[in-house]
């Protein structure tokens, strides 16, 4: 990986050199001949893991970790310098300041390491053009990736489309609709990436199945699964957070939630051939009413060691040589609707397909990459070559498939790649957190003028649609919001990411590290050069922070990342963020779901270089402290939900970088020293806005038009919880967003009627639009357009609005674009097309003509 820390270094050298700050200058001679070499070596680090994997040579993989080590010093030398010039840029006096002490002994020792730095890369890059008679390009990239900007920045294949796969599904619902006595068993067997869970999810999010079952749980079980984690899952599933209770406890629990209902439970991935654990659950279970159980798993003997008889055993089948091309094409040419428009690629694609021989993970894997892939014969041509290289190395496709589109990913990529190595196995992971993360370390690389959320977005774009990363959760308009990986390609990460010190799974000599439920001190005091410590924990899990973690976090200088989220801490949680405040290379900390967070210490105050601050979900925070708004390189700000916050400190205007507000909330006109909502005008930079309103006061008659100049903001949530007096409808009436807003949520808003800015002359970009709860019962008329105005809404949710009425085909006509309706308990939309809209509601979406 020492092609994605060289790249990741050298985004933020040139960066900086062009900054022009002092101290960088004071070594600009020696940051200069450290680019100069480290851009000559960039072509042969992009193949330089294969080169060493391929040949095993032993002294290759040593030239590469010292290199990457060195980049790492670099790195941390060129963040001390940047903090340096800003702290004499802040305490500036005159010519003295140049001759103190401090600065000449920092500049001796820098100067001098510097040089080292430069001298052993100089040697290294030596001894790879003779030592191992490796040639070096003479003439300079400026990019090591300026070949494979990604052209896909947005996500292009629907990951919902399944292939092949009818039969299975359609065999194993005829067994659980003739399910009726006992509880039936129903394994899943085959190998993996032969689609066993993507079989059983199919089944499990059918209609049929929803409606046909009262209760559906799905149980991923790792591979060190306890017997009491198995039914926490469970229960979790069931609403119940089980928290401090004993097995048998759990276990009665699990019998009342299920007692009289018939319930579907997917065990999906069962390695442990001991099954006792199993037979324990088994017995506490109530029987009968087509209650049934699916279990996913690569092992024969343990679909029937868990009650599988053979004539309800279902061995999923290799794809057909048809579908493995659909599906193939599917992601290969989504570009193009699935269509291959080159006759002699379209040969070579198909013979890179039978070498998947059937897997949908190998295709899936191989067919992502080649997205990325220009249509031009050569490029095809190379792949083929590489990927037999693969198979005659380890005869298996998948891992083969997994390892070529790890090798042919842009390096910037790569680093973002080996993120999801410290999560565990089967975790549901959020994409904001990766997001954020990227973002802090640097990962997601910054230029054409793109914001630094649009640049990790498009990083996480770039994993999802070479199918590297599998959905979880997609909001109403489809937008990924939470995703895991496959186990496989679990393995593949884990093993790459130890091998080049990004992590290791024994929590020695790592760089980042995961909290999973409990971190140990000694696990902090073995990897003092983190960059990076994260919650990892799985959903509805909490980390417990020991009171010794605080006193060596803070010998952690270089950690760029912290995230604390969802945890509980044996000491004063102002203490451990006390000890916080001298990581002053902190770019991201975040504390959502922290309790009791009520305040936030003086010594954050030192935090100058924060990109990232989230606190969303803490409910006891009170206020945030004034010095928040000296945090000139703040991106996010996240105070969504914190239910005790009652406005932001005055002066937030100075935030110029802000691109993510969310949980504003302005204060009132008796309070002089919050923030009115008359600063947002200032933060045009702005690209997703949370405002929270309450009071009709917190909105003055001159403020009404301050969003107009917020020409980036592309989504705006509005949320009327728990406000009163209908001064705040009027307010909110004259609100009225900018014209090329893109996504529009309004929640709890109170009035009868919709606002009257809500119409497509004024927002003639809007794409996406929900409304959630309140009182909304018809939309204002000019919500129906006019002089030939409509809509270009793509996706519309409607939630929670009992007296909310409308037509369905006047709907249609005023948004002829429409491609997704999500309604739920909304029962006066009666001609919607969706089958029980004022309950539970559903879906719609529009038919695409059939590609014949």
């Amino acid at each position: 990986m020492a092609d994605a820390v060289v790249t990741v270094f050298l985004e933020k050298l040139l960066n900086t050199l062009h900054e022009e700050t002092r101290f960088v200058n004071e070594f600009k001679e020696q940051f200069d001949r450290l680019k100069g070499d480290l851009q000559l070596m960039q072509c042969f680090l992009k193949d330089a893991d294969r080169v060493k994997r391929k040949n095993n040579n032993e002294t290759l993989r040593q030239f590469m970790a010292d290199l990457r080590e060195l980049i790492y010093e670099a790195d941390d030398i060129l963040a001390d310098c940047q903090l340096q010039s800003r702290e004499d840029d802040q305490h500036s006096n005159g010519w003295l300041t140049c001759i103190s002490p401090p600065n000449l002994q920092f500049q001796y020792k820098t100067g001098k390491r510097l040089r080292e730095i430069n001298e052993k890369i100089s040697h290294i890059k030596t001894n790879i053009m003779t030592f191992l008679n490796i040639p070096l390009l003479s003439q300079v990239e400026t990019s090591a990736h300026n070949d494979q900007m990604d052209r896909w920045s947005s996500p292009v294949y629907d990951h919902s489309q399944v292939v092949g796969l009818e039969g299975d599904t359609r065999k194993i619902k005829g067994w659980l609709f003739e399910a009726e006595y006992g509880l039936l068993a129903i394994g899943v067997v085959g190998m993996g990436g032969l689609g066993k869970t993507t079989i059983a999810q199919k089944v499990f999010n059918e209609r049929d199945i929803e409606n046909h079952f009262d209760r559906r749980i799905w149980v991923s079980v790792s591979q060190t699964f306890t017997e009491e984690q198995i039914m926490r899952s469970i229960l979790r599933n069931l609403g119940d957070a089980s928290v401090g209770d004993d097995r048998g406890e759990l276990l009665r629990k699990i019998n009342q939630y299920l007692l009289g209902k018939r319930y579907l439970i997917v065990m999906d991935d069962v390695w442990s051939k001991d099954t006792a654990w199993w037979s324990r659950i088994c017995t506490g279970l109530p029987k009968g009413k087509g209650s049934s159980i699916i279990i996913t798993t690569r092992i024969l003997e343990v679909a029937q060691k868990m009650g599988g008889q053979e004539a309800k055993i279902h061995f999923p089948k290799f794809l057909s040589k048809d579908d493995s091309w659909l599906l193939f094409r599917n992601i290969a040419f989504a570009g193009t609707v699935g269509k291959c428009q080159n006759s002699e690629i379209e040969v070579i694609g198909k013979e890179i397909v039978e070498k998947c021989k059937g897997l949908p993970l190998a295709i899936k894997a191989v067919g992502g990459m080649m997205l990325y892939k220009p249509p031009r014969l050569r490029e095809w041509q190379k792949t083929v070559e590489r990927f037999r290289e693969e198979l005659a190395e380890r005869d298996d496709s998948v891992m083969a498939s997994l390892q070529l589109s790890y090798d042919e990913l842009p390096p910037y990529l790569k680093s973002c790649f080996l993120s999801f190595s410290l999560y565990p196995e089967d975790c549901v992971i959020t994409k904001e957190q990766l997001v954020h993360w990227w973002i802090g370390e640097g990962f997601a690389p910054l230029r054409n003028g793109r914001s630094s959320i649009e640049a990790g977005e498009d990083c996480f774009s770039g994993l999802s649609n070479r199918c590297l990363v599998e959905v979880v959760d997609k909001t109403y308009n489809k937008t990924i919001s939470t995703c895991k990986i496959h186990d496989m390609v679990r393995d593949l990460v884990i093993k790459v990411a130890e091998d080049d010190a990004f992590f290791c799974p024994n929590g020695i000599s790592s760089r980042h590290m995961g909290i999973t439920s409990e971190i140990k001190t000694k696990q902090v005091a073995a990897n003092l050069k983190l960059r990076a410590l994260l919650s990892t924990t799985k959903t509805a899990e909490v980390n417990k922070i020991a009171s010794t973690i605080a006193t060596k976090l803070n010998e952690c200088r270089y950690m760029r990342v912290l995230d604390l989220s969802r945890s509980i801490f044996e000491m004063p949680l102002t203490g451990l963020l006390y000890q916080i405040g001298s990581l002053q290379h902190l770019t991201y900390l975040g504390l959502s779901n922290t309790h009791p967070l009520i305040q936030l210490p003086p010594s954050l105050e030192k935090l100058n270089n924060l990109q990232i601050f989230d606190v969303s979900y803490c409910q006891n925070l009170k206020m945030l402290p004034p010095f928040i708004v000296s945090f000139q390189k703040l991106r996010v700000l996240d105070v969504g939900h914190c239910g005790s916050l009652e406005y932001l400190p005055k002066g937030l205007e100075k935030l110029s970088n802000l691109e993510v507000l969310l949980g504003f909330r302005p204060a009132r006109s008796n309070r002089t020293e919050g923030c009115r909502i008359s600063e947002l005008r200032n933060l045009t930079r702005l690209r997703t806005l949370g405002l929270q309103l309450t009071c009709g006061d917190e909105i003055g008659d001159n403020e009404v038009h301050v969003l107009e100049n917020l020409k980036e903001l592309q989504f705006l949530s509005i949320s009327c919880f728990d406000s009163h007096g209908s001064d705040l409808i009027v307010k909110v009436d004259k609100l009225c967003p900018p014209h090329q807003l893109d996504e529009l949520s309004l929640n709890f808003f109170a009035g009868k009627m919709s606002p009257t800015w809500f119409n497509p002359v004024l927002l003639p970009m809007l794409r996406y639009f929900s409304v959630c709860s309140g009182n909304i019962a018809e939309m204002h008329q000019s919500f129906w357009g006019g002089n030939n105005a409509v809509w270009k809404i793509e996706a519309l949710k409607l939630e929670s609005l009992s007296d909310l009425g409308m037509e369905w085909m006047m709907l249609r006509e005023v948004m002829p674009h429409l491609q997704i309706v999500n309604v739920s308990w909304c029962p006066q939309l009666e001609s919607f097309p969706i089958e029980d809209a004022g309950f539970r509601g559903g879906v719609w979406t529009k038919e695409e003509p059939l590609d014949l």
